[in-house]
């Protein structure tokens, strides 16, 4: 009987119920009710099934690091408000449909803390994307020559969370700046997004060609932001202490 049951929950995919069902069996005589033992089963379950979501969204986003808000550092020389990224991690502002802008000099952790803000809206059971923005540039050009176009951006259109890394690390010609408009007017008042530059907010309007693009970006993705400016001298010069 026990080798049916197992069976069927195989065949039903209910692959969390069938571990815990062969733990207790492999653990011998229980003393379990029929209700403990079917409320055992069932967050055996869930929770499997709970975290097989979490590392199919998290590998679909594509993260550049794999980062967590616990391991954030929150020394004074980075400025770095805790209450704000803590707040930030409860993916409210997700719901709310919210940017987050974050800008800092380059080594001091801007990508590691995008990084874990995606992971944390994964684990909140968000769908995430991760892009570096000039890499993004180069696939949606491949994805016009070839027809895929549309459905690339429709894709992005569709995740709750998109991150866009090095923003402003190369000036935006004209294809550039209206394959960003695009994006962000698909986006705007309806999902949100992070970005993350080395240049302060105020120099982002002079990094995008034209004027009238620049203004049309900048209010759809500026204006009650979240920002994060973050200080300090690179953490890649930090020598690990012994």
């Amino acid at each position: 009987m026990h080798e049916d049951l197992l069976e069927k929950m195989t065949t039903m995919r209910l692959l969390g119920m069938k571990r815990a069902f062969t733990e207790s069996l492999q653990a011998g005589a229980q003393t379990h009710t029929a209700d403990e033992l079917l409320h055992y089963l069932l967050e055996a379950e869930w929770d499997d099934r709970h975290n097989r979501k979490i590392n199919r969204l998290t590998r679909a986003a594509r993260f550049r690091y794999q980062a967590n808000i616990e391991e954030l550092l929150f020394d004074e020389h980075r400025q770095l408000d805790q209450n704000l990224v803590h707040r930030l991690a409860g993916c409210d502002f997700i719901k709310k449909a919210e940017n987050v802008l974050i800008t800092g000099s380059t080594g001091v952790g801007k990508s590691y803390l995008i990084s874990a803000l995606g992971h944390q809206a994964c684990h909140l059971g968000y769908r995430v994307m991760y892009f570096n923005l000039n890499r993004l540039f180069t696939q949606l050009k491949m994805a016009k020559a070839d027809g895929s176009y549309l459905s690339k951006v429709i894709r992005i259109e569709k995740q709750d969370l998109l991150i866009l890394d090095d923003f402003g690390l190369k000036p935006l010609d004209h294809v550039k700046s209206h394959l960003l408009m695009d994006i962000i007017e698909d986006r705007h008042g309806k999902k949100s997004t992070i970005m993350a530059s080395q240049l302060p907010v105020s120099k982002w309007h002079e990094t995008i060609s034209e004027s009238t693009l620049a203004d049309a970006i900048l209010d759809r993705i500026v204006h009650h932001a979240h920002r994060i400016d973050l200080k300090g001298e690179s953490l890649r010069k930090r020598k690990p202490k012994k």
